[in-house]
């Protein structure tokens, strides 16, 4: 396990996680959504982007993914008309300067490549409106699942330096901390085959897994097999960081409060 982080107010991991709930259940309780405009960063198969956009009819939500194949299928998928789906990244977001309220990253400040993420760190910064929040949501690199996972995809150092780009934007006064929370969310899978499909079929990353860590994998999948399939949690984090709503210190940003 990761050591823990002696960062002022922020933790890399918790030894003693006993929230166990959905994702959606943390963001709704955290944030403001209807009437917001919302960039998500990194949405995937957009699974929160069409829960929040059921939920909360009047926000607007920018999409971006930078994976030409799955953003071809959520454009191919029928979404509520308040999303709009496209393909930039979070180091470089052509969108105008205090334009969100806020921006949402569900795991995957860490598939940033790591020379940029100061840069998304200033990009976020700059499209929010001062008060504005971003809410970034990382794996904890722990637990069960994690072990498993890490055989064939060991993000140890990613998630730290994702981490640590956070730790350094608040440290520096870029963002305030308002709030971070661990929680447990529940992962069931019925057989290995499942597995392999959710894991190893995905087109945003190369795996190239060998025999040899699919069958290590598979021996300590089998480990917690029973007949009712495998059932682990997946350890997570939220950073909840808000603009200041004087922020004249960074370029592109403004001293104008947010009404």
């Amino acid at each position: 396990m990761t050591p823990q982080s002696t960062r002022p107010n922020m933790q890399l991991t918790h030894p003693n996680i006993m929230l166990t709930c959905t994702e959606s259940d943390i963001y709704e309780s955290l944030l403001v959504l209807d009437d917001a405009s919302i960039l998500e960063l990194g949405c995937g198969k957009a699974d929160h982007t069409g829960r929040i956009a059921q939920r909360h009819q009047t926000a607007t939500i920018i999409a971006a993914e930078v994976d030409r194949v799955q953003l071809g299928e959520n454009l191919a998928a029928a979404v509520p008309e308040n999303i709009s789906f496209t393909d930039f990244g979070a180091e470089s977001i052509p969108l105008p300067d205090a334009s969100q309220d806020l921006v949402l990253m569900f795991r995957s400040l860490h598939h940033v490549p790591l020379p940029r993420l100061d840069d998304a760190m200033r990009e976020i910064l700059r499209v929010l409106k001062p008060g504005g929040y971003a809410y970034i949501s990382e794996p904890v690199f722990a637990g069960p699942l994690n072990e498993m996972i890490r055989i064939f995809n060991d993000e140890e150092a990613v998630r730290t330096a994702a981490f640590d780009t956070m730790c350094r934007a608040v440290e520096t006064g870029m963002f305030e901390l308002a709030n971070e929370t661990f929680f447990l969310v529940p992962v069931i899978y019925k057989d290995f085959a499942e597995f392999d499909r959710k894991h190893f079929q995905v087109t945003h990353s190369e795996r190239n897994v060998s025999d040899a860590q699919r069958l290590a994998v598979e021996r300590l999948f089998n480990t917690h097999l029973s007949p009712d399939g495998v059932k682990l949690a997946q350890q997570i984090r939220v950073d909840l960081l808000r603009k200041p709503l004087l922020s004249s210190r960074y370029p592109g940003t403004s001293d104008t409060v947010n009404k």
